[in-house]
């Protein structure tokens, strides 16, 4: 029953991907086009789980957890994260880098090892724009993930999901 879920899931993301790709056909290959569309749609549900979480789960109040209270606007992010995290890595799994060579616990630690990095690499970066280089913090963020979209596919191609020794 779940397998069969499984296939007819990735069957059925696989099948709107491929029907979106011809217009992008000439400007890119398949599997970044795969990767664009799975890494944007994730990212938009990130957002909107972020939204809803910091304005209506917990109404923009900071989070107490009896030892430490996390602002409202971390235990968001940490809400849409825990959501997030896995259908990004079964998207980068079975669908994007399908057919890696890599037990799939070996994945999950390299693919969680890389947004860990990701999410570093956004703060630091975030930090550089904003406060050394005095940018816009809108064009900071543009700036910012564009980079961390190049660095995270190749790391995930490279290294989480890599086909060949």
């Amino acid at each position: 029953m779940i397998i069969n879920l499984h296939r007819r899931f990735r069957q059925l993301i696989m099948a709107i991907i491929v029907w979106f790709y011809p217009p992008f056909k000439k400007i890119m290959p398949y599997q970044t086009f795969q990767y664009a569309a799975c890494g944007g749609g994730n990212t938009v549900l990130n957002i909107f789980l972020y939204f809803v979480s910091y304005n209506y789960v917990l109404k923009k109040q900071d989070f107490n957890l009896g030892i430490v209270i996390v602002g409202s606007h971390i235990a968001a992010f940490i809400m849409a994260f825990l959501i997030t995290f896995p259908i990004g890595l079964y998207l980068n799994m079975f669908v994007v880098f399908k057919g890696s060579f890599l037990k799939k616990r070996v994945q999950l630690f390299r693919y969680f090892l890389v947004v860990m990095v990701c999410i570093l690499l956004n703060y630091l970066l975030l930090s550089l724009f904003v406060e050394k280089l005095k940018w816009y913090p809108t064009l900071s963020q543009i700036a910012s993930t564009s980079l961390i979209i190049i660095f995270s596919y190749i790391s995930q191609q490279r290294f989480s999901f890599k086909k060949s020794v």
